[in-house]
């Protein structure tokens, strides 16, 4: 059984929700700027430069190699935040110290309890196939919580609870104008299966790949995984991100490449760098 939590967002006066197009902004690591039908959603923030550590439990810590796009104090006005985990690469010191407290977040139930204990008010705990619901103007956004696994068995029980998401852009309830998936952190596991079983139509995807190993044991998407949830989720379009940032990520972007490449997908992948906007237009099967 699956609930729903509702979600209402301040807009201006006679603010007009806009579905004809919209943009991805990546930042770095899993963090992106999302700006859809008069939103504008933060996903995983970090903000540490190249140099700098987090930690990621069990005296564990992880050196980021690259710098953020921008700075957060560049962030746009947000309406909310979706959080696919709390880890220190996803949630760092700086959003810590400087995101606002009354900001939205919508996130597992192990982050929220966390994130109380550093102030933050404004906390939606999904568990697996839970919605939350925000209202702009007029427009709405369903965002609900798919499966998502961190690692094997072994060490599971040693990591944050992690959730992907679908985010349903609608112009009325019984429309969608467009369907955003984030894998967030996971491997490849037979749960990713019911994705496409209730979404037959993902219009678009951000996958989190790197290949992190810890121990030798793979914690997210390697090339090889990577192409396989392609062909499990088969979403019309996909971007890549979480990769090349930490040192724990083994698996470069070169190899997805590579390995969409091999596969004969490459009309399917779209690549950004930090600081690079990828813009799209509605589907045109939505109406």
């Amino acid at each position: 059984m699956s609930n729903t939590t509702e979600l209402l967002l301040q807009s201006p006066e006679g603010a007009t929700a806009g579905f004809a197009n919209g943009s991805i902004f990546f930042v770095g690591t899993a963090t992106v700027i999302l700006r859809y039908a008069g939103f504008t959603i933060l996903t995983d923030p970090n903000f540490l430069h190249a140099g700098d550590h987090v930690h990621l439990g069990y005296g564990l810590t992880a050196e980021r190699l690259t710098n953020p796009a921008i700075e957060m104090e560049e962030l746009p006005p947000l309406g909310f935040c979706v959080l696919s985990h709390y880890h220190g690469d996803h949630f760092d010191q700086v959003a810590e110290e400087k995101l606002q407290k009354g900001l939205p977040i919508i996130t597992t139930q192990h982050a929220v309890s966390k994130l109380k204990d550093k102030g933050f008010t404004e906390l939606v705990a999904l568990d697996t196939w839970d919605s939350g619901m925000a209202q702009k103007g007029d427009a709405s956004v369903r965002i609900t919580s798919t499966p998502g696994k961190h690692g094997p068995a072994a060490v599971e029980k040693f990591l944050p609870d992690v959730m992907g998401s679908v985010l349903e852009f609608q112009p009325s309830p019984e429309r969608t104008a467009l369907r955003l998936y984030i894998t967030g952190d996971t491997i490849i596991f037979h749960d990713l299966h019911e994705i496409p079983r209730r979404y037959p139509e993902i219009d678009l995807a951000l996958f989190h790949l790197g290949g992190t190993q810890i121990m030798g044991m793979l914690l997210t998407m390697d090339a090889e995984q990577g192409v396989e949830a392609i062909r499990i989720i088969n979403p019309h379009e996909v971007i890549p991100i979480h990769y090349n940032d930490y040192e724990v990520f083994r698996s470069p972007l070169e190899d997805f490449k590579e390995a969409v490449s091999a596969a004969g997908l490459e009309d399917r992948v779209s690549y950004l760098s930090h600081g690079e906007t990828y813009n799209f237009e509605r589907p045109a099967n939505r109406w």
